[in-house]
């Protein structure tokens, strides 16, 4: 926690620790707090979404919830899946650096992946959204796994990646900043926002057809965040 906290920065400034009866807890539990600044008056949100909006999203998607999964279960595999794991403030500030008031929303996808996300953004801004297969990047390894286990990595968690919304005039900058981070040196824009159907997010397959991307009923995974 302590080699964390360095990286990214902060402080711990307090803590405390409790003892529970035997078999009545799973370990470790970490419950943890964080106090900052926000210094900018820009409106970000997932209500913020306009029109004509760029989706960027930061790099792969999937890998910490198939590492997690392949350590619960025993899972080996020739290529070893590594968790994604990553504070991502230097990767936000770059974003801001750049797109200022362009930025309209900034998300991490854990539980329920890049789906449920851009369903929240959908319904809350009453916004259609549109993504394209080919754009979105997913490790061979982490593609394998879900393949053999019938997972799709669009629900699964991830914990080092983030999904920007922009302005299209600024979109490009803002990606091409991104990648000079090595948090963000595999970005990519994966779809833009649209006024028709309202609260719906589409997907374009590789075949060029559309299928429709839900917000996730249960989890496809035991909870890992």
């Amino acid at each position: 926690m302590k080699n964390a906290a360095a990286v990214a920065g902060i402080k711990i400034v307090t803590g405390d620790t409790k003892v529970v009866n035997k078999g009545k807890g799973d370990k470790i539990f970490v419950n943890t707090s964080g106090i900052g600044i926000i210094e900018h008056d820009y409106k970000i949100g997932a209500d913020c979404l306009q029109e004509d909006d760029i989706i960027i999203l930061s790099g792969t998607i999937a890998d910490h919830g198939i590492c997690i999964l392949s350590q619960r279960e025993g899972l080996s595999f020739q290529s070893p899946i590594k968790s994604d794991t990553a504070a991502l403030h230097e990767l936000v500030q770059i974003a801001l650096h750049i797109g200022g008031s362009s930025i309209h929303a900034f998300r991490d996808p854990t539980r329920g992946g890049v789906a449920a996300t851009l369903n929240e953004f959908a319904t809350s801004s009453n916004v259609g959204i549109r993504i394209k297969k080919e754009f979105i990047r997913v490790n061979k390894p982490v593609t394998g796994t879900c393949e053999i286990l019938g997972l799709d990595p669009l629900y699964i968690a991830n914990e080092g990646k983030m999904i920007v919304v922009a302005k299209r005039d600024k979109a490009k900058e803002v990606l091409q900043a991104m990648r000079s981070h090595p948090l963000g040196k595999d970005a990519s824009i994966i779809g833009d926002v649209i006024s028709e159907k309202p609260g719906l997010v589409q997907l374009q397959t590789l075949l060029g057809t559309w299928r429709i991307i839900d917000m996730p009923v249960g989890e496809q995974l035991p909870r890992i965040c």
